[in-house]
């Protein structure tokens, strides 16, 4: 996949895309009047995209406390760490399955790109190009992040669109509490790391939890040869 289409895919919203979110209320359902204020936010997006085909990636856009706090939609932001590649995502769909945990599926505006994750642990990826298929995750209902360590299989889409099994041998180690910021505020957190191996390489996975809130603040995460590390964010609630 050349960088500029990536590049295309991964164009995330601005400031002002984020603004123009403001006063829609949670959940998954979109009522007319929020649809319309995602359109708008489209058009901020395609001015991002059009400057960044051929050029250098997107400046990523400043961000401030105070236009977040106008935003009442879950946020997070996902980082392509090799590539330098970022994004907003929304969460489109919660949902449960027979296996335990709660999954959520988190789209870019145009759904090009989608990312679910099973209590904040990520579990695929589509749209990136070698995904991640599918992941077998140890939760626990109502713990965010990983509950214990153990094995954790993963299925790779290749390149060349063939499917690979990938088994890795992981610990959880417990790294205590943490206070960490993500733009102009502190959390509480427990800083969980999943230490892997399989493969013939290493694998660490950073999970910064709150337990109260149920969510993953901040995490590190493991996509696959391809891919690699993914940095997210949750920028709002």
């Amino acid at each position: 996949m050349s960088r500029n289409r990536l590049l295309r895919r991964l164009a995330g919203l601005g400031a002002a895309a984020l603004l123009a979110l403001a006063g829609c209320s949670r959940g998954t359902d979109a009522p007319p009047t929020q649809l319309q204020l995602l359109n708008a936010a489209r058009g901020s997006v395609g001015q991002i995209a059009r400057k960044a085909r051929g050029t250098a990636a997107p400046t990523r856009p400043p961000l401030t406390r105070a236009a977040l706090d106008t935003v009442t939609v879950p946020v997070l932001e996902v980082t392509v760490e090799r590539r330098d590649d970022w994004a907003f995502l929304f969460r489109t769909l919660e949902r449960s399955d027979s296996s335990p945990g709660r999954i959520e599926q988190w789209n870019t505006e145009d759904s090009n790109v989608t990312l679910s994750l099973r209590n904040g642990v990520l579990i695929a990826t589509r749209g990136l190009g070698g995904d991640l298929l599918s992941s077998a995750v140890q939760v626990v209902d109502g713990q965010p992040g990983p509950a214990s360590g153990g094995e954790h299989l993963q299925m790779i889409r290749n390149l060349d669109y063939r499917e690979t099994a990938l088994t890795l041998s992981c610990e959880l180690v417990d790294l205590g509490p943490e206070t960490i910021e993500i733009v102009e505020r502190r959390h509480a957190t427990h800083h969980l790391q999943q230490r892997c191996e399989g493969g013939g390489g290493r694998v660490v996975n950073d999970y910064w939890t709150d337990p109260r809130a149920g969510i993953i603040w901040k995490s590190r995460q493991w996509a696959g040869p391809h891919l690699g590390y993914l940095s997210l964010r949750r920028l709002v609630k």
